[in-house]
């Protein structure tokens, strides 16, 4: 298996001058906890992280009784001032992030996600994004690279485009939420949705695909607040 495999195709990105208070909407809005930064032609620049915008927070905490005492203070970091003061996307963001091509196999990007301390890596195609794979999509895949396949990848991945097109489109169902593995026509969904009405309809969705001779719904309920990646 490969990035592609594995990964969520439907990302949530902020641009370069995108406000720190938009990011941080975005991230309770679609319960994620990081969004890759790109610039006008796709190509990813940076991320951004629930850490980054709490590390403002705590700075605040810090220092924000204390301000004065910094008049009696050298060696200040300018770089560090700016990333918990900055008030747009490039200014806060994890410049040039690590990222892998959409043929990275997991045990690569596994290793990384180890040696780095990560818990995402934005997927490249011809140096643009589209997708990303976090470590619950990585586990989900490792936990189903043994199952040998009937069909080849590439049935497996025309499978899995459609019913991730079927979900976004037809459902009403957050496919950014939903981790979906396709192995010889055998599908297993994992992920969180808000009802067990949404948890049926991704069922539905998959089993009207041509190709899928079986579907697995793991999907749990998502409480609220709570995000999946």
């Amino acid at each position: 298996m490969q990035a592609i495999d594995i990964m969520t195709p439907k990302v949530v990105s902020v641009g370069p001058d995108t406000e720190v208070r938009e990011i941080a909407q975005r991230l309770l809005e679609n319960r994620i906890s990081a969004v890759p930064v790109v610039n006008k032609d796709n190509k990813v620049v940076g991320i951004v992280s629930e850490g980054d915008l709490m590390r403002r927070v705590k700075d605040v905490e810090k220092h924000g009784h204390s301000w004065w005492l910094t008049l009696f203070s050298g060696g200040k970091d300018p770089q560090e001032y700016v990333k918990t003061h900055g008030r747009k996307a490039h200014e806060v963001m994890t410049a040039n992030p690590l990222c892998v091509a959409e043929n990275t196999p997991l045990h690569t990007i596994a290793r990384m996600l180890e040696k780095h301390h990560i818990k995402r890596v934005p997927v490249l195609r011809e140096g643009k994004l589209v997708g990303i794979v976090s470590r619950a999509n990585l586990l989900q895949g490792i936990a189903n690279a043994a199952v040998a396949p009937t069909q080849s990848p590439t049935d497996d991945r025309k499978i899995r485009e459609a019913i991730l097109n079927e979900v976004e489109q037809n459902t009403g169902v957050r496919s950014e939420n939903i981790s979906l593995i396709v192995d010889g026509g055998g599908v297993e969904i994992w992920g969180l949705v808000e009802s067990l009405e949404q948890k049926k309809a991704v069922t539905v969705a998959a089993e009207n695909v041509p190709g899928v001779i079986r579907v697995e719904n793991h999907l749990g309920m998502m409480p609220p607040g709570v995000g999946y990646m």
